[in-house]
């Protein structure tokens, strides 16, 4: 590594130290922890970066080896939204790595045509087929694939702990496990086909979805056999924006190695949008029931809008922790039904303020954020901001955003 790229990470790791141990820092890690318990003063805000961290990364790149990059640019998402737009990120004790472990669905390698914007992002995309007739084509698949590299991951640690451990712990962690199979059906076939196959052959989709849901476990049981599981009760990344924070889950003093029950899971269906809730319930959710209950937690959603499946299947789940309130969800029907719930009320904020526009239509965004408030009376809120693949170049616009979510909850929120 050149000198200058490890002093480069030095500098960013007692910077991580620094912020990490601060009084400010310890202070927004107790909010998540009382929040994520149902004891939370008020609703936690969180801005993804990855989807718009191209236009505030890159300008803060010092380093010019590739592996030192790669390392820089994990500093930089974790310390930007603290520094830059002041979100409830928390910027942990520690350098995170987790173990770069891998599943292919029937071993198929999902390959994606996609296009560019104006802007040169590749963000529009398609899937190229390989199920083609359902009838024919599906007995065909074969066993899934999956794997770990380790030699990859170890050598990670190392040289990060090498670099700057000792002024910044190198650590590994686990994050929530995810099971989408809806999505594993449109890599395999396209949405249209998937919306004909639930009606020309509902039996026959009916077994594939049960026999997607036996991959994932046959890959969960392997997991755990390999002792490859981690404890998701911190900091740790749950799918969709949030945090683990939790104390109904066993950590590091288990003392035998971590099954799926022992820690979060994450599941989604937005594929299934087009398919009626009584169809839902009848040919995919026998599936998706199956797998949710193979995880001790579990987040729900992603863009659907739940409140469709929320009285036939959802509410079934009595270790449902988080459900996704899209932008196309009915957000006082959710707020009536999880209102003294132990189920958080995972606010997803349409992306169209913070993401279109050169400015920010401040008014527009407070009535929205006064809309979920009012339907949220009662329940457990959080925001996930999400889907913004531009802010102008303009990181004042997220600063000012996460302000008037913080003035708006100040002014208006009402538990």
């Amino acid at each position: 590594m050149l000198a200058r790229d490890r002093e480069r990470l030095r500098e960013l790791a007692r910077l991580q130290r620094d912020i990490a141990h601060s009084d400010e820092m310890q202070k927004t890690t107790a909010l998540w922890q009382a929040h994520n318990s149902f004891r939370g003063s008020r609703p936690m805000i969180r801005v993804e970066l990855w989807t718009f961290g191209d236009e505030l990364i890159p300008e803060r790149m010092r380093c010019e080896g590739e592996e030192a990059r790669a390392i820089e640019r994990d500093f930089l998402y974790t310390l930007i939204p603290y520094m830059v737009y002041h979100d409830d990120q928390v910027v942990p004790p520690h350098f995170a790595v987790t173990r770069d472990i891998w599943f292919r669905i029937f071993d198929v390698d999902i390959r994606t045509e996609r296009s560019r914007d104006s802007a040169g992002r590749e963000i529009g995309h398609r899937f190229e087929q390989v199920i083609h007739d359902f009838e024919e084509d599906v007995p065909l698949l074969g066993p899934s694939a999956w794997g770990y590299e380790r030699e990859k991951t170890l050598h990670r640690i190392e040289v990060c702990a090498e670099t700057f451990g000792d002024i910044l712990p190198v650590k590994l962690v686990g994050s929530s496990l995810g099971a989408t199979p809806t999505q594993d059906v449109v890599h395999l076939m396209g949405m249209k086909d998937m919306l004909f196959a639930t009606m020309d052959y509902p039996e026959a989709f009916r077994a594939f979805m049960e026999r997607i849901a036996d991959e994932y476990i046959a890959f969960f049981e392997w997991l755990h056999a390999e002792g490859l599981l981690l404890p998701t009760t911190a900091d740790e990344h749950l799918a969709q924006g949030s945090y683990c924070f939790t104390d109904e889950l066993p950590g590091a003093e288990l003392g035998r190695p971590f099954d799926t029950t022992d820690i979060w899971g994450y599941m989604d269906s937005q594929e299934s949008v087009g398919i009626s809730p009584a169809m839902f319930a009848e040919l995919i959710w026998p599936a998706y029931r199956r797998l949710a209950a193979r995880f001790g937690l579990l987040s729900y959603g992603c863009c659907e809008p739940v409140h469709s499946i929320w009285d036939s299947c959802l509410t079934t789940l009595e270790h449902l922790r988080k459900v996704s309130i899209s932008p196309w969800c009915d957000q006082r029907f959710m707020g009536e039904r999880l209102a003294g719930r132990h189920t958080i009320f995972h606010r997803k904020p349409s992306p169209i303020y913070l993401g279109t526009g050169t400015t920010l239509d401040e008014e527009g965004l407070t009535a929205h954020i006064e809309e979920t408030l009012a339907a949220a009376i009662g329940c457990t809120l959080e925001f996930s901001q999400r889907d913004v693949y531009t802010i102008n170049h303009d990181p004042g616009k997220a600063r000012r955003y996460v302000e008037i979510l913080r003035e708006t909850i100040d002014r208006r929120w009402r538990g």
